[in-house]
């Protein structure tokens, strides 16, 4: 009973662990939506990556995994020339496949939405205690 229960509290440990790290060229790199429009930019290839989403019968979360898999994407993006990625599809069994693109600062690479001509922009104000 007692390795079970060490057992346990070691995979719940490790299963806050991110184990993939960014690459210093991948911090660069943006993430586009799926559905979003780009292009405005140059399609330089695929990128297919995978992570662990399963610790033995534990099932990693599912936020985690797909961090790691845009990380992974977004470390592999400067060998081919690109600095945004776009998710092909969903992740499956720990692996996604992302296109890789080269915006140049192309209005579709930004992740912000731009505010329509007109809008007021938001002021925001201290609460005082």
């Amino acid at each position: 009973m007692r390795h079970l229960l060490i057992s346990a509290v070691v995979v719940a440990a490790l299963s806050g662990c991110t184990w993939v790290k960014m690459a210093p060229g991948g911090a660069a790199v943006k993430v586009a939506a799926a559905g979003q429009d780009l292009s405005a930019c140059e399609r330089r290839g695929e990128v297919s990556v995978s992570v662990r989403d399963r610790l033995g019968p534990y099932e990693r979360n599912d936020i985690k995994v797909r961090d790691e898999l845009e990380t992974l994407a977004r470390n592999e993006a400067p060998g081919l020339g690109a600095d945004t990625v776009q998710p092909k599809s969903g992740p499956d069994d720990g692996e996604q496949r992302f296109l890789a693109f080269r915006c140049r600062g192309a209005a579709a690479a930004s992740s912000q939405p731009r505010p329509a001509a007109g809008d007021a922009a938001a002021e925001t104000y201290p609460i005082e205690d």
